[in-house]
């Protein structure tokens, strides 16, 4: 990070070790929405906020937002679920050490990771459902509601408990509610919102085309969008509630326009709207270079000989001794999690992501929906489909998606597993054995192919931090390098267990009221018998 972004984390860190942090209304309220001034103007009253509702699932800004679009999805994401997926290592290690990179949750961070998750979506929401009543038009309240579970369910496998089904109260304080009770509510959103949209896309109505930089209107693409995102959530829940998790997976199958298929299906943040948006991980790795390659990515990639390698990752400088030389000539080497060392020459020259800034930011692609299709088969079978193809399936599409022509049925039989980094430098070096001894070749046993279903998501979830953390704790798959500093077990973390959820910020119980309110809601943990505010208390559908 440099310049402003630089000071900005110093101030935030010391913040953080005095235990201050900003109120609760500031923490609810999005400073960067437009105010009703603003929306006056045209139909930017309506479409504006549907624009700036999509800029909320992740944060993503363009050349006008300078870096604080940047510094808001760095501190929100990618020193955190980004570094815990196993994707990314850093070339800085902030406050000595004691930040979400080593374990240690610093407040202000994590009440970043709630506004972005939830609270830059709520007032946009509301509008745009107050708007779509006093217009009877009941498609824009369909897009709201499926861009609002696009970013809340992060709030909801982030945090736990969230305020969902009194959203909408004219209120500071709104009581949460327990992860079941929002599942329950999204997945009745989700069907409801699927419904006006369907009969819009067989009317040939698009929807606030030129506000939408997703889709562009394209009501049938929403259908499928949403149709995939249900599938994604339906998945989540599987054990935790498998009756619940089977009805919506089936639904998501069965529904007009079907669920994504092709790579031109998918929901990304690119070009839209009359904007163009910058990638935030290329600016991180490259102007404020501290974003790497993590360690874990170096012994899948490199060990399973993976084509999509040199497409994800750059080699290492050429001034770097420490790479590891991979099938296609070239030296890769990742930064380790959690290390303490600052930032520095070693890691500087290891392997920085192989991201152009004019990289999409995805939502959710295709091959994603055929591995959660993978899953559903294994588990399910009969309409579903057969597991070993769609597996496959998904392999090509992720395939296709990075441009890779390689052989797949190539890449599954080559019996390659993954290797070890070792790092020998005396004071930033680093031994990670091999993570398992996993094969792609579809074989084994239902816990076994499982397995290789999540390590071919994981591979094909990059750079989607959020999603593969997220996937990693539901299934305990992939096995990931271990931190290499825990400075976190005083909130619960422990090196085997990692971050299984985030702290709600100190904010959230600075007053009467909120207290009550916090209290409330440590209660809903663990089906209703309450749990305590540590990154190591399970979520509900954490249970496997």
């Amino acid at each position: 990070m440099k310049t402003v972004n630089r000071y900005t984390l110093m101030a935030i860190c010391a913040m953080a070790l005095t235990t201050s942090s900003c109120d609760f209304e500031e923490v609810n309220t999005n400073q960067f929405e437009m105010t009703e001034e603003e929306g006056t103007r045209d139909d930017f009253a309506v479409g504006g906020l549907i624009t700036a509702l999509e800029k909320t699932v992740f944060p993503v800004g363009t050349q006008a937002d300078d870096t604080g679009v940047i510094n808001q999805y760095q501190i929100a994401f990618n020193l955190s679920a980004d570094s815990w997926s196993g994707y990314f290592g850093q070339n800085n290690s902030w406050s000595g050490g004691n930040n979400n990179t080593s374990y240690f949750l610093v407040d202000d961070w994590v009440a970043e990771t709630y506004k972005c998750t939830y609270t830059n979506a709520l007032n946009a929401w509301k509008k745009l459902k107050k708007a779509s009543e006093d217009n009877n038009t009941p498609e824009v309240f369909a897009l709201a509601q499926v861009l609002k579970i696009s970013a809340w369910h992060k709030a909801l496998e982030s945090f736990g408990p969230i305020p969902y089904t009194h959203a909408a109260d004219a209120s500071m304080n709104i009581p949460f509610d327990s992860e079941k009770d929002v599942y329950t509510a999204m997945f009745k959103d989700l069907t409801e919102a699927i419904e006006v949209l369907t009969e819009k896309a067989e009317n040939g109505v698009s929807i606030m085309k030129n506000y939408d930089a997703v889709y562009a209107g394209d009501a049938a693409k929403w259908v499928r969008y949403a149709n995939s995102l249900m599938l994604r959530l339906a998945m989540r829940v599987r054990f935790a509630d498998n009756e619940m998790a089977k009805k919506y997976a089936t639904q998501a199958l069965n529904q007009t326009y079907g669920i994504m298929t092709d790579q031109k299906d998918e929901a990304k943040m690119s070009t839209g709207a009359g904007l163009v948006f910058r990638n935030n991980i290329q600016w991180l790795a490259d102007q404020y270079n501290e974003t790497r390659m993590g360690t874990s990515m170096v012994s899948y990639l490199v060990g399973y000989e993976d084509p999509r390698l040199s497409a994800y990752f750059q080699p290492v400088d050429e001034s770097c001794n420490y790479g590891i030389e991979a099938f296609d000539g070239e030296k890769y080497q990742g930064v380790p999690l959690g290390h303490t060392k600052g930032q520095n020459s070693t890691y500087e020259n290891f392997s920085k992501p192989n991201i152009p800034a004019s990289t999409p930011t995805y939502w959710l692609r295709a091959s994603e929906v055929y591995f959660l299709r993978a899953e559903a088969a294994l588990v399910w079978g009969g309409e579903f489909g057969d597991a070993e193809s769609l597996y496959e399936q998904g392999i090509q599409m992720s395939f296709d998606e990075n441009g890779i022509k390689s052989s797949v049925d190539s890449y599954m039989y080559s019996g390659k597993t993954p290797i070890a980094d070792v790092v020998s430098h005396w004071r930033y070096g680093f031994n990670n054995p091999a993570p398992c001894e996993t094969t792609v070749e579809f074989e084994g046993s239902q816990e076994d192919k499982l397995e290789k279903i999540m390590i071919q998501k994981w591979i094909a979830l990059y750079p989607n931090g959020q999603e593969a953390w997220t996937e990693w704790r539901r299934t305990g798959y992939p096995v990931l390098h271990k931190v290499a500093t825990n400075r976190g077990s005083s909130q619960g973390a422990t090196v085997e267990g990692g971050i299984r959820r985030m702290i709600y910020p100190v904010s959230f119980y600075q007053t009467q009221d909120g207290k009550e309110i916090y209290d409330n809601a440590l209660k809903l943990f663990n089906n209703g018998n309450g749990g305590q505010d540590r990154s190591d208390t399970r979520l509900w559908w954490d249970c496997k």
